[in-house]
């Protein structure tokens, strides 16, 4: 047994009252996605008004394609009906801020009031999440609206690298010929859903079938970068066969297989369907578990004998609070002993956290200072 000196107990009473705060890694900034298949990822940023939202959503629909649509929290509020129209269609939905702001001329709290108060109001308005993608106002970022971004919990900040410039009233040719003139396997198309982009809804019904025809296919932001890997789906509200097969691009008759479902008209609320792969899917390991209504963290970890902190871990949650219905979440070997370090961690609060001491936390991970510990650090907990 280690001889706890009093050097020990002052450096546990010293983090204790001072608490080492590790932060967020700041977001991603991304332009495009690095794959080398013909897939573009179709975006559409709303504002107040969303003018065009019905007849984007007809286009889509009639062209099977699914796209990302950046949402403010004042267009919801203006809009509601659209908004969930988006949702029930299949769609993927992002953060664009609450009232536009530039964000690089708020501060930190500015900041994070925008994007919360838009998570708020659009969950409150579909039942849905917006993180982990945003994209900054007027594309303004720099390196401080970077590291907010990432705090809030928003890993990645979704730019272009196609600007159809659409909001100017461009033509329909116009935008047309500025998406074919440009577009590449990766690209990420900008256009926007507002009155002032008259040109867009015809545009991308001459864009989408003649990209098909050269070969290219159409996909999210979230699958363009590969972010996107759930093998299942609890239905909710709304939910239909056909919104889930063009949200998880995949059909509607690999769905029906998948989950041997004979009448295409009766899926229920809360049932959970498998959603056949068409990337390879994610990683196996573990086990699986869709969040249902009244979990928590702790009793989903309580039920399968593992940590909250290492469900936490094994499924990267920032805010352990914010699970949501229909989440699914990889249920970790309670054998695992290893725990990659979160914003706001300190080595006291993770060694109480697993059921060890400092020192042995200390000398497991050769830590001379337990000052010294910083997000992502892979840390081994002795059994």
């Amino acid at each position: 047994m280690i001889r706890k000196t009093p050097l020990f107990f002052l450096i546990v009473l010293l983090m204790l009252a001072f608490p080492l705060t590790a932060y967020a890694a700041a977001s991603s900034f991304i332009t495009n996605g690095t794959t080398s298949s013909k897939e573009v990822a179709l975006t559409f940023d709303d504002g107040s008004d969303g003018t065009n939202i019905g007849r984007i959503l007809s286009i889509l629909d009639r062209e099977n394609t699914t796209a990302t649509f950046f949402l403010t929290g004042r267009g919801a509020e203006n809009h509601p009906s659209s908004i969930r129209s988006i949702v029930d269609a299949g769609h993927e939905i992002a953060n664009h801020s609450y009232s536009h702001p530039d964000f690089t001329t708020l501060s930190a709290t500015e900041m994070k009031n925008e994007l919360s108060r838009t998570e708020d109001t659009i969950r409150s308005t579909t039942g849905q999440a917006l993180s982990p993608l945003f994209r900054a106002p007027f594309g303004a970022v720099n390196d401080q609206v970077l590291q907010v971004v990432g705090d809030a919990g928003y890993p990645y900040t979704i730019h272009w690298d196609i600007d159809t410039l659409d909001w100017k009233g461009l033509s329909t040719t116009e935008v047309y010929n500025r998406i074919m003139n440009n577009v590449e396997a990766g690209s990420i198309i900008l256009m926007h859903t507002g009155a002032g982009a008259s040109g867009t809804p015809g545009a991308i019904e001459r864009v989408i079938p003649e990209l098909k025809r050269q070969g290219y296919s159409f996909t999210t932001v979230s699958r363009i970068l590969g972010l996107e890997q759930s093998s299942t789906h609890t239905v909710q509200a709304g939910d239909t066969l056909y919104s889930l097969a063009k949200r998880y691009g995949t059909t509607v008759e690999a769905l029906t297989s998948a989950n041997g479902i004979t009448d295409v008209t009766n899926i229920q609320i809360g049932e959970v369907l498998t959603i056949p792969s068409t990337t390879g899917g994610g990683s196996s390991d573990g086990d699986g578990y869709t969040v249902k209504r009244g979990d928590t963290l702790y009793s989903i970890a309580r039920t399968y004998g593992v940590s909250v902190s290492a469900i936490v871990e094994a499924n990267n949650i920032l805010n352990p609070a914010l699970i949501r219905v229909g989440q699914q979440l990889k249920i970790p070997d309670a054998s695992s002993s290893r725990y990659t370090v979160k914003p706001g961690d300190n080595m006291y609060r993770i060694a109480l956290n697993h059921g060890v001491t400092l020192a042995e936390l200390a000398r497991a991970n050769s830590i001379s200072s337990p000052y010294l510990i910083h997000p992502g650090q892979v840390l081994i907990i002795p059994n």
